[in-house]
């Protein structure tokens, strides 16, 4: 029967995720695992922490926004296994512990690790945040890989996109978590590949990429030809990349330098450098007497052109070499005539010179573009050249192999070694784990001294040789035999000597040894460079020549050791992670599984030892000071400060989250938590607590900023009714809330809007229609336009007789050509549209008003049009045959703060008392906040924003409804909205408004808490109760008018209300 993961949504489950389960710990077990998962497309496993990678040689379908979104916070066992997982560890790691992070990514050549490499940015750029300057910078990340690719990767009989170079990569990030910066350090570019290529491989990727994709002009500029006229090109036969498209990667190539900042003049220069040294190949030389001279000098013309020199200049410096002569204690130069050979030599050594300095450059341009002058949070990802294993192996192989030594002995050191050791440290009970380590290799390589390493004789050969150094290789493997012959990892041969790497035996040929490593580029050379007319060509020489030099020249393998070295104790410096890339076959076929290929480098990856450290060992040990520091917001005896001993604050921790006993130990300094669950537990509860706290902090943020913000809207609201229109005293001065309908809880109404459409107002609001018969509809108010929202009952189907929510009309920004209102305190207004104009009225019609304004000022770049009558008209729909016409509204002064409706015909006629004057504007808050024991008795009796308290008709005291939240009725009630009175007499609902006949349906329902804030805002207050006698003693004081509570901890009171004085001036604000 198939297994399937939890959380992967349905997803077949092969062999096991984690090989710390395995139920026999066997290479042959382990290669088991990894082929069935292989088979089932299924390339990551988990040895713990550590990332196993096998490379499937084709896209796999789950590097989507879908897999970074599921990955993304989350556990390492929560989902399958994936290297997002492990960048999304690092990255929180980083953001937690405030610790740098490395990625190291190890494996042979072929194996998959450059492409890793670009998940793991890809995956970091995308899950940070920052604005557009921190966009730049993920840009630049992300397009130096094609860039470096391009100049630093090459076909390989091993693998078709082999680095020829290592990087390490260091991403900087901001204290918020937003990468800011970086910084490339590459080692050890293999300059030899520019001048010759094995049989079935090819040089760099670019000079392939420029043929192929360099436009007509381009083509004629810098005389390209086809791959096979090119000396430095054809020795090997192979032009073309299965699967690789050169014309499109160099369209990428060209836009990368474009995003990184490199101008356009030195972009075309790099081109004219990279032809340069394919035609500077095809000079060939023939002996001349005892000397060299150029076959053809037709020949020098392009090379010169593109590298700005002299053609006659080029040809005499290398066919000819200065040398300094010191007799008598006088020194002179002469020139020295070189041979076919040496010609050869020199002009190989100029061509890998001009490519090795401009690949520095390209690294440094990137560097500058995304250099910053500080450090805080970094990852490092290490992407390096596999271990390597060619029928002929010369000295670059053996500086990768070495520098691969040097990754495998991090490994070593940190998961098998230093694990062990600190377990016996801090007095873990413990049973020690054979491995093997490769120390015994490194120093092989490179001992200085007792005795010598490899390196050391090398340099020590390389100081003695004399010009082009005939016969240094066997002086170089004389010497080696003598100083470490009898090394039980060393052999020599007839031809060189054979290293036992930690990844098999390696037979290095020594020929060319001494003079790769010496890597000098004479005098001349420089001074011929330095007399281009290209400044950026002089400036990739910028050697001083008149200065004497001291001391031994750098060879090539003392600056790989500095390199190698400085990268290990950078990686020191961080907390690593580790990908062990299997490559599963040679034949780069996806679901080709060669088993002893596999096996073989599960040996030597030591991926067995891992698995039985790991489970026998800890998942995560942290000291006691850094444990408490981090969980003490976990209990109330912890935080802020544990007082007591560290070890009984920690396990004080760890009872009270009822951890098992057997998932923990407690060392000398540090505790140690067995399963990465109970450390996922741990966060998990102290993300809570802080989610709690921040929780908190933004509710009273967001309402101190909501006050602000609505008194501010209130102010300009009353700046487009001042000296227009009276307004009502019981609402001048209220709160604007903006949604009065709960949009949250309510699926019903949010179905008309679109997905993240924001509400700027929504309210329930009374309609009018040509016979000024009222319905209740919802009005809302977004960026896209106004909505009106009704009832009908369903009239066929399986929901006939149900009654649900119609968009009855949504009315375009554009569309509407400006608002009526009257200059009396009613809350009447007609919205003026293309088509038919709409009478409405809403108690909050002033917050509306404003808010419109903005909108439609913002939509259309010019003012609403609002005007300010007495008499009114507004157009009417269209029904039937007949046209549509129009209607008056005319509003007469009346008694009272109650509007009186009276229809007749086509004119409704309201009435209305004076209200406060059109000059009338709201009042700040007052200093003095009198409160005390009368705040307990006074009725909650209006509208908790200060809507008017009044009410059309005779309050119905059932009807009054308590509520403390506008926003939290889960939903609707399903009672229907009374119809109001169809004689239009007085707005009083009728007794029994609440046994309306079927017809009801077409009202609106008051729902969720804004309809009983509504029905607050227009209902009378019930009789007060009887005021408690007054009591003789204390001062009281009288209101002289009437205050209505601004929030939830304000007091709502009557003019003429009597307070008892509790205490006189302001009042604390913790009380």
């Amino acid at each position: 029967m198939a297994k399937y993961h939890w959380q992967s949504q349905n997803v077949k489950q092969s062999g096991v995720d984690d090989m710390v389960l395995l139920s026999k710990i066997t290479e042959d077990a382990i290669v088991d695992n990894l082929k069935k998962r292989y088979m089932d497309d299924y390339i990551f496993t988990y040895i713990g922490p550590v990332l196993i990678s096998v490379n499937p040689f084709k896209q796999m379908p789950y590097f989507t926004d879908r897999e970074i979104e599921l990955y993304q916070g989350a556990a390492q066992y929560e989902n399958p296994p994936h290297i997002y997982a492990l960048a999304d560890n690092m990255y929180r790691n980083m953001m937690i512990d405030g610790e740098n992070q490395c990625v190291i990514i190890s494996g042979e050549s072929g194996a998959g690790k450059t492409v890793a490499a670009k998940y793991i940015m890809g995956y970091i750029s995308k899950v940070s945040g920052g604005g557009s300057k921190v966009q730049h910078v993920k840009d630049i990340i992300l397009q130096s890989n094609p860039l470096l690719e391009a100049f630093g990767n090459a076909k390989t009989v091993r693998n078709n996109n082999s680095s020829r170079f290592g990087k390490y990569f260091e991403i900087q990030f901001s204290r918020g978590g937003e990468p800011d910066g970086g910084k490339i350090s590459n080692f050890l570019l293999e300059k030899s590949r520019v001048v010759s290529q094995n049989e079935s491989e090819r040089n760099f990727h670019i000079y392939y990429q420029l043929i192929e994709g360099a436009n007509a002009q381009q083509k004629e500029s810098l005389g390209i030809m086809t791959p096979d006229y090119y000396y430095y090109l054809n020795q090997s036969g192979t032009y073309k990349v299965d699967g690789t498209n050169d014309c499109k990667d160099f369209s990428e190539t060209m836009e990368a330098m474009q995003v990184i900042g490199i101008p356009s003049d030195i972009q075309a220069q790099v081109l004219q450098i990279t032809a340069g040294i394919l035609h500077l190949g095809n000079i060939s030389f023939i002996e001349a007497g005892n000397h060299s001279q150029v076959e053809s000098t037709d020949l020098l013309a392009f090379p010169a052109y593109l590298l700005g020199i002299d053609p006659q200049r080029l040809q005499d410096k290398l066919t000819s070499r200065k040398m300094d002569s010191k007799w008598g204690g006088k020194s002179e130069s002469i020139n020295v005539t070189l041979n076919q050979e040496q010609a050869t030599y020199t002009r190989d050594a100029l061509a890998k010179a001009l490519y090795a300095r401009l690949f520095d450059y390209l690294v440094e341009a990137i560097n500058k573009a995304i250099q910053k002058p500080y450090e805080e949070f970094s990852i490092g990802v290490l992407d390096i050249y596999g271990f390597e294993i060619f029928q002929k192996n010369g000295f670059e192989q053996f500086c990768i192999n070495f520098v691969n030594e040097k990754l495998q002995q991090i490994f070593i050191e940190l998961t098998l070694k230093a694990e062990q050791e600190e377990y016996v440290t801090e007095g873990i009970k413990w049973t020690p784990i054979e491995y093997f380590n490769n120390k015994i290799v490194c120093d092989l390589i490179e001992n200085k001294l007792s005795p010598p390493g490899i390196m050391s004789v090398l340099d020590d050969v390389c100081a003695t040789m004399h010009a082009k150094g005939e016969g240094a290789d066997g002086t170089l493997l004389q010497k080696l035999q003598a100083a470490v012959g009898t090394h039980e990892h060393f052999n020599s041969w007839n031809s060189g000597f054979v290293v036992h790497h930690y990844a098999g035996k390696v037979s290095y040929d020594i020929n060319g040894f001494c003079e790769r490593n010496r890597d000098v580029l004479f005098p001349d050379l420089i001074e011929l460079m330095q007399s281009s007319e290209f400044n950026f060509i002089r400036s990739l020489f910028p050697e001083n020549l008149n200065t004497d030099k001291k001391g031994r020249p750098t060879t090539a393998s003392s600056k790989i050791k500095r390199q190698a070295n400085e990268l290990v104790s950078t990686l020191m410096k961080c907390t690593p992670h580790y990908i062990r890339c299997i490559k599963p076959n040679e034949t780069k076929r996806p679901k080709d599984w060669e088993e002893s290929r596999v096996k073989h480098q599960v040996e030597y990856l030591g991926l067995r030892e891992n698995i039985r450290v790991r489970r026998a060992g800890f998942a995560y040990r942290r000291l006691f000071t850094k444990f408490l520091h981090r969980y003490a917001i976990l209990t109330p005896e912890t935080w802020p400060h544990w007082r007591g001993p560290e070890q009984q604050g920690v396990l004080h921790l760890l009872r009270s989250v009822n951890m098992d006993t057997d998932q923990y130990q407690m060392g000398r300094t540090k505790v140690f938590v067995k399963n990465p669950e109970s450390l996922f537990l741990l966060e998990e509860m102290r993300e809570r607590k802080f989610d709690t706290f921040a929780r908190t902090i933004q509710k009273a943020w967001r309402r101190y900023n909501a006050r602000k913000k609505y008194e501010q809207m209130r102010e300009e609201a009353s700046d487009i009714l001042y000296n227009s229109k009276e307004r009502r005293k019981n609402s001048i001065n209220r709160n604007f809330v903006g949604d009065y309908l709960g949009l949250e809880q309510r699926p019903e109404l949010r179905q008309f809007l679109a997905k993240r459409e924001r509400v700027d107002f929504a309210d329930s609001v009374t309609k009018f229609d040509r016979r000024f018969k009222s319905i209740k509809r919802d009005l809302i108010l977004t960026p896209k336009g106004i909505y009106l929202i009704g009832r009908e009952k369903v009239k066929k189907g399986p929901e006939k007789g149900q009654i649900q929510e119609v968009l009855k009309r949504k009315l375009e920004f554009g569309n509407i050509s400006g608002v009526s209102l009257s200059t009396r305190q009613d809350d009447f207004f007609i919205l003026h549209e293309a088509q038919y104009d709409s009478l409405l009225e809403s108690n909050f019609k002033t917050e509306f008003l404003s808010l419109l304004s903005k909108r439609y000022e913002e939509v259309t770049q010019r003012k609403l049009a609002i005007s300010f009558s007495d008499r009114l008209e507004f157009r009417v729909k269209k029904e039937g045959w007949g046209g549509g016409s129009s209607r008056v509204v005319v509003f007469q002064r009346g008694q009272g703060d109650l509007a009186q409706l009276k229809p007749g015909g086509k004119t409704l006629t309201i009435t209305v008392g004076d209200g406060l004057p059109k000059s009338s504007k709201p009042t700040r808050k007052s200093g003095l906040d009198v409160r005390g024991g009368v705040r307990n008795h006074a009725p909650n009796r209006a509208h908790p924003n200060g809507g008017a308290k009044f009410s059309r008709g005779q309050p119905n005291r059932q009807s009054e409804i308590t509520y403390s939240s506008p926003h939290k009725h889960p939903r609707p009630p399903n009672a229907p909205l009374p119809k109001l009175d169809s004689q239009m007499g007085r707005r009083a609902p009728a007794p029994n408004q609440h046994n309306q006949g079927n017809l009801d349906f077409l009202n609106v329902p008051d729902q969720g808490m804004s309809g009983k804030q509504r029905k607050r805002s227009i209902s009378h207050r019930p009789p007060p109760a009887p005021k408690p006698q007054p009591r003789p003693q204390g001062p009281r004081c009288r209101a002289l008018y009437q205050y209505i509570g601004q929030d939830t901890d304000e007091i709502t009171f009557e003019a003429n209300d009597v307070f008892d004085l509790v205490k006189e001036g302001v009042w604390p604000a913790n009380s």
